[in-house]
């Protein structure tokens, strides 16, 4: 087997027509509904939730979720930053569905692995990746700024007085 497959083969000879969803918030405050909502009604039959920062492999119902993919089913996201860490991550993980036979799409980018789907793919994973850091840094500065200025970063700390 070719350890690194094309992660833009040609769809599965026999796709299912099953299609499982993942989703995954980042933070607390972040809420999930509007994900599995798009997910429904894009058909899925089962949807794996999780509630980790996309930072940390750690994610422990798209590990579940990978195992539960058989060959021929297609595995459906909201949209790619919510699926991958980074351009790597995105390639990486769709080349082992591909492996295995398993269809993708992306919801908010509107790709799937059919042959338009393959051909932006690395564009708008590339894409998601660079928003990604754009954010991230965004926060690292107004961090920052708000250090210089006597203030610390965060959610606002309640005070109450003892009754």
């Amino acid at each position: 087997m070719d350890p690194f497959p094309d992660p833009l083969a040609a769809e599965p000879v026999v796709l299912t027509g099953i299609r499982i969803g993942y989703a995954r918030i980042s933070t607390r405050e972040q809420k999930l509904d509007r994900q599995p909502d798009a997910l429904t009604a894009a058909g899925c039959r089962r949807i794996f939730a999780d509630t980790e920062s996309g930072r940390t492999d750690e994610r422990p119902e798209l590990k579940t979720c990978h195992a539960f993919l058989n060959p021929g089913d297609s595995l459906v996201v909201s949209s790619l930053d919510r699926y991958g860490r980074s351009l790597q991550d995105l390639v990486t993980m769709v080349a082992d569905l591909r492996r295995r036979e398993i269809g993708f799409t992306s919801l908010h980018e509107r790709l799937d692995t059919t042959p338009g789907g393959r051909l932006v793919f690395p564009v708008f994973a590339a894409l998601a990746e660079f928003i990604r850091e754009l954010i991230v840094a965004g926060t690292r500065e107004g961090l920052a700024a708000a250090r210089a200025r006597g203030r610390v970063g965060g959610p606002a700390r309640v005070w109450s007085t003892p009754t």
